[in-house]
């Protein structure tokens, strides 16, 4: 009894390991995906054939207890995400929580997330970093902005299209004009696209554009001593 959680790629198909793959072909009963479809293109890209069942955000409550005991009565299941490493800003943290309470062994193989790559060529620092994930869209999104633009270390946001200008605009009002930041898209696909400069800067330049892709957002941090130091 065992689930594996296996991280899929976040756009190039060709992001996947050897362990993912032989996991997904040769060790699990059943494929837990956010969504099957998706899942299933990456599956017949790899021609592997398995049984698949949805396990996403509208049904998580649900079917959670259900799949953790199927686990631990001796089937192996494996969660994926349409992208990406499972549990991270979505549902999959429940079925670990579920499985670990029932003591059923979890196995996370390493692999594809996107809040890696956008830190690493963002140029800012990597050294201390705080990741947030989606910031909430309405209670509680001012207090968690104010909370961000004093925090000293980099923080990571991922965001929609549609509200990444918005959510631009918003950090100026709370960070200032000048705090750098670093936005993603499309990462590992054709449209990649990287955009690094002061919060106004890259605001400007998406204000004047239509926003595709899955976006995240990597800010710097809020240095005290730096701006005490100019401020002289």
């Amino acid at each position: 009894m065992k689930l594996y959680l296996v991280p899929t790629p976040i756009g190039n198909l060709e992001d996947i390991t050897m362990r993912a793959l032989r996991i997904l072909r040769e060790e699990v009963d059943v494929i837990l995906a956010e969504d099957t479809r998706t899942s299933g293109n990456l599956l017949r890209h790899y021609n592997i054939s398995k049984p698949m069942s949805a396990f996403h955000i509208n049904n998580e409550h649900k079917v959670v207890r259900s799949f953790a005991e199927r686990i631990q009565a001796g089937e192996k299941m494996a969660l994926v995400t349409d992208a990406g490493t499972p549990a991270i800003s979505d549902p999959g943290f429940l079925l670990v929580r579920e499985c670990l309470r029932l003591g059923v062994e979890v196995e996370c193989l390493p692999g594809a997330t996107a809040f890696v790559p956008a830190l690493v060529n963002s140029g800012l620092s990597a050294d201390h970093f705080i990741f947030e994930g989606f910031l909430p869209h309405k209670k509680g999104r001012q207090t968690k902005l104010n909370e961000i633009a004093n925090n000293k270390y980099t923080t990571i946001l991922y965001e929609s299209p549609f509200r990444l200008v918005k959510t631009l605009q918003q950090l100026i009002e709370v960070c200032g004009p000048e705090r750098r930041v670093s936005v993603a898209r499309e990462l590992t696909k054709i449209y990649e696209e990287n955009v690094r400069g002061t919060l106004t800067e890259v605001a400007d330049y998406f204000s004047q554009k239509e926003v595709k892709g899955e976006i995240v957002i990597v800010l710097e941090g809020n240095d005290n001593e730096k701006l005490s130091v100019d401020n002289e």
